[in-house]
């Protein structure tokens, strides 16, 4: 079974679209009007946009939901998911290509999560880090005794999990990561603390919007970070949706269900190369790779 997975934040690139852009007439117009719902002409800093332009949180979620979805969409026929997932932003993509959202609400319900989590961001400095070569347990058993808040946010794959939380609940659990044996335990250039609860404003923001939203049924089921597991109802995926943002992303655990219902090919489907990574991490046995872009 065809499993598609779709990149969060982080996988952007200077140039990133271009290749679609010129290549075809649906992508152009897909393009075009994302501009106009957007506001700006996001496709100048995709293009032709330095690296730090492209950073800016509020470019770089619909940059990469952008290229993923129209990748998705020129692929044509042979875009024949069973089943989809996507970290963290990503599975605003998947939900796209699954044909639970349209095109348009999907981009409106991006830019707004974009601008809540930078709104958040400012309010309080906050930040993530990265814990390579300890247990998932272990982390979570640091996190709880740390005073403040910080939490286990990022399951990527095993013996690599991202923690979030205030700067100074960050510093210390990382310190206490590498008594307890870690191969690393490294603070993030990152603007705050994403899937953890100092999100909870940009949660709510995004929540309404995600309220007001239609959501059809999928053609195929979206595996979600919350839950991890084959979702095809519409209303529980919005209501896993609205908790994305202070919860953390169960990557490993979506993948490995995905596994066992019968995924065997995982084809990632946006800029870069993160998820094939991940994937021969968590299970060499299945085949992972990126979609190309037809000639």
């Amino acid at each position: 079974m065809n499993a598609y997975i779709f990149p969060g934040q982080g996988a952007q690139f200077t140039g990133m679209g271009l290749d679609l852009f010129e290549g075809s007439h649906e992508a152009q117009d897909m393009f075009l009007k994302a501009n106009d719902i957007l506001g700006f002409a996001i496709t100048d800093i995709m293009f032709e946009g330095d690296a730090e332009a492209l950073k800016q949180t509020k470019v770089t979620q619909p940059a990469i939901f952008l290229h993923s979805v129209i990748l998705s969409k020129v692929l044509g026929d042979s875009f024949k998911p069973d089943m989809v997932a996507g970290h963290s932003l990503g599975e605003l993509s998947a939900l796209v290509a699954n044909g639970t959202l349209n095109f348009e609400d999907g981009l409106r319900l991006v830019s707004k999560r974009a601008l809540a989590m930078q709104k958040a961001c400012e309010a309080k400095p906050s930040t993530m880090a990265a814990v390579l070569g300890l247990d998932d347990l272990v982390v979570e058993e640091v996190c709880a005794s740390t005073p403040g808040i910080v939490v286990a946010a990022n399951y990527n794959c095993p013996g690599q999990l991202v923690i979030s939380g205030e700067v100074p609940a960050i510093e210390a659990a990382c310190e206490a990561m590498k008594e307890k044996g870690a191969r690393r335990a490294l603070v993030l250039p990152v603007g705050g603390a994403f899937h953890s609860p100092l999100m909870e404003p940009a949660r709510e923001e995004l929540a309404a919007a995600i309220e007001d939203t239609f959501f059809d049924k999928p053609t195929c089921p979206i595996y979600q970070n919350v839950s991890t597991t084959a979702i095809k109802d519409p209303s529980v995926i919005k209501k896993n949706l609205m908790s994305q943002l202070t919860a953390p992303v169960k990557w490993t655990q979506s993948v490995q269900n995905m596994i066992t219902d019968g995924g065997t090919h995982f084809i990632e489907i946006g800029p870069g190369k993160v998820l094939q990574g991940l994937m021969r991490k968590i299970n060499r046995d299945v085949t992972a790779s990126g979609a190309n872009v037809p000639e």
